[in-house]
C-alpha cells in the first residue's frame, strides 16, 4: 500500500465568502456602536448648534446635519444602543416564550397542543407589524413597549417551530429510556429535549433579529418608539422626511444604516442555518 503525502490528504482550507465577512464586520462594527458609542463618535448627539444646520456630509460631519444642527453620524452611532437593545428583549421574549409554550404543548399534548395550534393559526394569519401596532397601542409608547410588542408578536413563530421540534425528539429511545427510569415529565423535557431542540431555534432566532430590527424602526419611524430628542433609528428616518429635497442625507444614510444591518444579520442567520444543516 503506498501512502500519499500528507499534503494530498488534508482538505483544502475554505475561506469565508466576501459577503459573509462583511456581514460580520458590519455587525461588530454596530455592536461596538451600541456598547462603546463613544469610541467611535466623540460628537454630542443631543447637542444643537443652528449655524451648522443640515450640513452636507463631510470630513468634519461624515453623515452632515440635521435641521437643528445636531451630528447626524453621532446620533446613528448613539442610536444603536436603543435600537439593538429593544431587538435584543424582543427576540429573547419571543424565543423564551415561544419554546415554553411549545415545548409544553408538544410534550403534554391533549388540550394545551390543541389550543396551541389554534392560536398559532389565528396569529399567523395576522401580519407581525399589525399586530406589534395593535398590542403598542394597548401597552403606550416607548422604547421597552416597542420591545415587548414586537416580541408578543413573533411568539407564534417560536411556538411552532418548538412544537415540531418537541414531537421529533420525544419519542427517541433516550428520552423514553429516562421516563422508564422515573425521571419526572419536566425533567426530562428540560433535560433531554429542549436541549437538543435548541439549535433550529437558535437559528430562527437569528433569522428574526433581522426581522425585529426593521419591525422596531418602522414602529420608531411611526412614533410609538421614545420621544425626540432620542436618536432611535427610526426617529431619525422619520424627522429627515421633511427635508429630503434640500437635505437628502438625512433620511438616506440612517435608512442605509438600517438595511445594512438587516441584511448583514440575515446572511449571518442563512449561514447558521447552512452550517447547523451540514452538521
Amino acid at each position: 500500500m503506498i501512502l500519499q503525502p500528507a499534503y494530498r490528504l488534508a482538505r483544502p482550507v475554505r475561506w469565508p465568502s466576501l459577503p459573509l465577512t462583511l456581514s460580520v464586520a458590519l455587525f461588530i462594527v454596530v455592536l461596538g456602536w451600541a456598547f462603546w458609542p463613544n469610541l467611535f463618535s466623540s460628537a454630542d448627539p443631543l447637542l444643537a448648534d443652528p449655524r451648522q444646520a443640515l450640513q452636507a456630509p463631510s470630513a468634519d460631519h461624515w453623515f452632515g446635519t440635521d435641521h437643528l444642527g445636531r451630528d447626524l453620524y453621532a446620533r446613528c452611532v448613539h442610536g444603536a444602543a436603543l435600537s439593538l437593545q429593544a431587538t435584543s428583549i424582543a427576540v429573547l421574549i419571543a424565543l423564551v416564550a415561544g419554546s415554553l409554550l411549545g415545548g409544553i404543548a408538544g410534550w403534554f399534548g391533549g388540550v394545551a397542543d390543541r389550543l396551541l395550534v389554534m392560536g398559532v393559526e389565528v396569529l399567523m394569519a395576522i401580519p407581525a407589524l399589525l399586530l406589534a401596532m395593535a398590542i403598542i397601542t394597548a401597552l403606550g409608547f416607548g422604547t421597552l413597549e416597542i420591545a415587548l410588542a414586537v416580541g408578543l408578536s413573533s411568539v407564534a413563530m417560536f411556538a411552532r417551530l418548538a412544537r415540531g421540534e418537541v414531537l421529533r425528539w420525544r419519542r427517541r429511545s433516550f428520552v423514553e429510556a429516562a421516563q422508564v427510569a422515573g425521571v419526572g415529565s419536566w425533567t426530562n423535557l428540560c433535560r433531554h429535549v429542549l436541549p437538543h431542540a435548541a439549535g433550529p431555534l437558535l437559528a430562527l432566532a437569528a433569522l428574526e433579529f433581522a426581522s425585529a430590527v426593521l419591525a422596531v424602526s418602522a414602529l420608531s419611524f411611526l412614533g410609538f418608539g421614545a420621544p425626540p430628542p432620542q436618536p432611535e433609528w427610526g426617529l431619525l428616518i422619520a424627522e429627515g422626511r421633511n427635508y429630503m429635497v434640500v437635505a437628502w442625507w438625512y433620511t438616506t444614510l440612517p435608512g442605509l444604516v438600517v438595511a445594512a444591518v438587516v441584511l448583514a444579520t440575515q446572511h449571518l442567520a442563512r449561514s447558521l442555518q447552512q452550517l447547523q444543516g451540514a452538521a
